[in-house]
C-alpha cells in the first residue's frame, strides 16, 4: 500500500507527473495542500482527470466530497483530537459518521462509503484511539525527505493489530525495513516529489508490495 502525499506547495509539472503516477498504478493520492482555499482546491481538482477522483483523499474542506467523487477523507492530528471530543468516546463509529456527516451536508450513506483516515505521531495513541479508521498514518519512522531536523523514531508496530502506513523518510531502498517494523504500507512525500525520476521510484515501490502482498495470500 502506497499512500503518496502532496506537495505542500505546488511544483513544477507537478499535475504531469501525477496524471503518470496515477496511470502507473497510484491508488491513494492524500492532496494536503494548506495554503489552498476551497475555490483553489476545486481549481486543482478540475485539472485532473475525472477518471482519477476516486484515487483522491482531502484533509481540508471535507465537504469537496458532495462535489467530486473522491476516494474518502483524513482527518490531521489536531482536527481528529478535535472532533473525537470526550463526548464522542460515548458514541459508536457509526453514530460519529452519521454526525459527521449532517456537519458536512452529506448522507450518511455517501460518507460511509469513502475511505476515512487520520495522522499519529504517537503508536500509544493509535493504539488506544477507538474509532475504526480504515488506515492510520504514523510518522516520524525515520528521518524526513521533506521536512529538516524532522528525525526519525523507527517505531515498531507489529503489536497493533491495525492497518498503519509508516510515514517519514521512505525511499525504494528501506521498503522492506518498513516491512519488518509490521507496517502495511508507506506515505511518502520527498522520496517522489524530490526524485529526479519519481515514476520510476514509485513503480520501484509498488513492485515491492505488489510482491509482499502475493507473499501474503
Amino acid at each position: 500500500m502506497i499512500v503518496l502525499i502532496a506537495p505542500e506547495t505546488d511544483i513544477p509539472n507537478e499535475l504531469e507527473i501525477l496524471h503518470q503516477l496515477f496511470q502507473n498504478g497510484l491508488e491513494y493520492y492524500h492532496f494536503r495542500k494548506p495554503h489552498k482555499n476551497y475555490q483553489e482546491h476545486c481549481e486543482y481538482l478540475n485539472q485532473i482527470d475525472k477518471q482519477y477522483h476516486n484515487r483522491i483523499v482531502v484533509h481540508y474542506f471535507h465537504e469537496l466530497i458532495n462535489e467530486y467523487n473522491l476516494k474518502g477523507i483524513h482527518f490531521q492530528e489536531q482536527k481528529r483530537r478535535d472532533v473525537l471530543s470526550t463526548e464522542y468516546k460515548v458514541q459508536s463509529t457509526k453514530t460519529f459518521l452519521q454526525n459527521y456527516a449532517k456537519s458536512l451536508n452529506t448522507q450518511y450513506s455517501v460518507l460511509s462509503t469513502k475511505s476515512i483516515s487520520s495522522s499519529f505521531h504517537e503508536p500509544e495513541e493509535l493504539q488506544n484511539c477507538t474509532f475504526e479508521f480504515d488506515y492510520h498514518l504514523l510518522s516520524p519512522v525515520f528521518s524526513s525527505i521533506s521536512k529538516q531536523g524532522y528525525n526519525g523514531r523507527g517505531f515498531d508496530v507489529n503489536h497493533i493489530h491495525k492497518i498503519i502506513v509508516g510515514m517519514g523518510g521512505v525511499t525504494t531502498e528501506n521498503l522492506a525495513e518498513f516491512n519488518k517494523l509490521g507496517f502495511k504500507g508507506v506515505g511518502v512525500l520527498g522520496g517522489i516529489w524530490n526524485s529526479e525520476k519519481p515514476v520510476e521510484d514509485f513503480v520501484t515501490m509498488q513492485t515491492f508490495f505488489n510482491v509482499q502482498l502475493a507473499k501474503n495470500n
